[in-house]
């Protein structure tokens, strides 16, 4: 039996892709196999001394301490893709309430109540005060184009919008799903020059961290509409504040509100709404369950953060699966441990420092081969799968 903590709440049809037969799922099970989770911060949590993956029913995964689990040898699973069409509607929302005065203009309109007869002649009149802009034939530069931005920019483009795109680690996937409409520029500064409206979807990296800032700004457009569905610290509030007051930014639509965001104006902050929709939160739930359940029953990574994508299909009796150092001569000290086993097959994938082996065996391996494995310099983990 396997056992499985959820740390969030997460979608009743991807808590049952856990067999009975096979997984215990409990919020109270003290030492997991594996923790499933959506927000929920880790980074002050001890891990599980049995932990062996985490599983991520979103995206993005700095709730995760990366380089701990990494260190021992945990896998963590993140479910990309999932929730990009939820996101998606969100940002298009975020575009037209940044282009016409609907929230304004609601709250005043149910300022009118009580008023009878007179409401309708004092909405013709007071209208004209929320007049707004159209976002046909206007330029939005898309920053970031993995599946959300590739998704927003094509719909940007449906929406008859002139559509410019960034992304310096443009996948070969990425572009082939984007619009041959989507002009893709060879640079930051490029995208944002001429751009009435900036999306971003990028992940948040050290990198990436405040990449929104006086500089960024100062090279788009006077009155552009800033959009930010991704990562609150993508952007640096202080220069998105000022930029705001001398209205060099005329909007600022974020999906994430902090106390310092709310006191500015021309703000519309959206309580992180991105991916709350049952489509989406099952979509999460089911694809990071199927994670889970091929990694622990067969030694699979699919979509994992910190390890190489490795899969291989079955074969022989016994199944190895060691998480090691990207460092050389690793696979001959494991073959050279099997004493002789018969080697049905093997595969061995790298991620920068990290790499990960499984080699089937048709007979059984020594009983002691783990922790010789172990004892490897360069070796996390290693799991036995019959």
């Amino acid at each position: 039996m396997y056992t499985i903590k959820p740390l969030n709440k997460i979608a009743a049809c991807g808590l049952k892709y856990f067999g009975e037969d096979k997984y215990t799922v409990s919020a109270e099970c003290e030492n997991p196999d594996a923790i499933i989770l959506r927000s929920f911060s880790m980074h002050e949590m001890e891990l599980p001394e049995n932990l062996l993956a985490i599983g991520r029913a979103g995206a993005g995964v700095n709730n995760i301490p990366l380089d701990k689990c990494s260190e021992r040898g945990i896998v963590v699973f993140n479910t990309p893709g999932a929730n990009a069409n939820a996101v998606k509607e969100l940002v298009i929302t975020g575009l037209l309430l940044a282009s016409r005065n609907v929230i304004d203009g609601i709250a005043w309109a149910k300022t009118l109540e009580g008023h009878g007869a007179d409401v309708a002649k004092m909405i013709e009149k007071g209208k004209s005060a929320y007049a707004g802009r159209e976002i046909e034939g206007k330029k939005l530069a898309v920053i970031g184009l993995g599946a959300i931005g590739a998704m927003v920019a094509n719909a940007a483009y449906a929406l008859g919008m002139d559509v410019i795109g960034y992304d310096p680690f443009l996948s070969v996937k990425a572009a082939l799903s984007l619009s041959r409409h989507v002009h893709v520029a060879a640079t930051l500064e490029e995208a944002l020059g001429d751009a009435d409206y900036v999306t971003l979807h990028v992940p948040l990296t050290p990198d990436t961290k405040g990449m929104i800032n006086s500089a960024t700004i100062q090279n788009m457009k006077d009155g552009a509409r800033l959009l930010n569905f991704s990562r609150g610290d993508l952007v640096n509030n202080a220069s998105v504040g000022s930029a705001l007051e001398e209205g060099k930014l005329a909007v600022y639509v974020t999906d994430f509100p902090s106390d310092e965001v709310l006191c500015m104006k021309n703000v519309i902050p959206i309580p992180h709404l991105g991916a709350s929709t049952q489509e989406s939160e099952d979509n999460c739930a089911i694809m990071v369950a199927k994670q889970l359940v091929d990694y622990l029953e067969n030694g699979n990574i699919h979509n994992s953060v910190n390890f190489p994508n490795c899969e291989s299909a079955r074969g022989g009796l016994v199944r190895l699966t060691i998480a090691h150092k990207n460092i050389p001569n690793m696979l001959s000290q494991f073959l050279g441990l099997l004493d002789g086993a018969n080697v049905d097959n093997m595969v061995n994938k790298n991620k920068n420092e990290y790499a990960y082996t499984i080699i089937d065996s048709a007979h059984e391996v020594p009983d002691n081969i783990i922790e010789k494995i172990k004892a490897i310099d360069g070796v996390l983990s290693v799991r036995i799968i019959k």
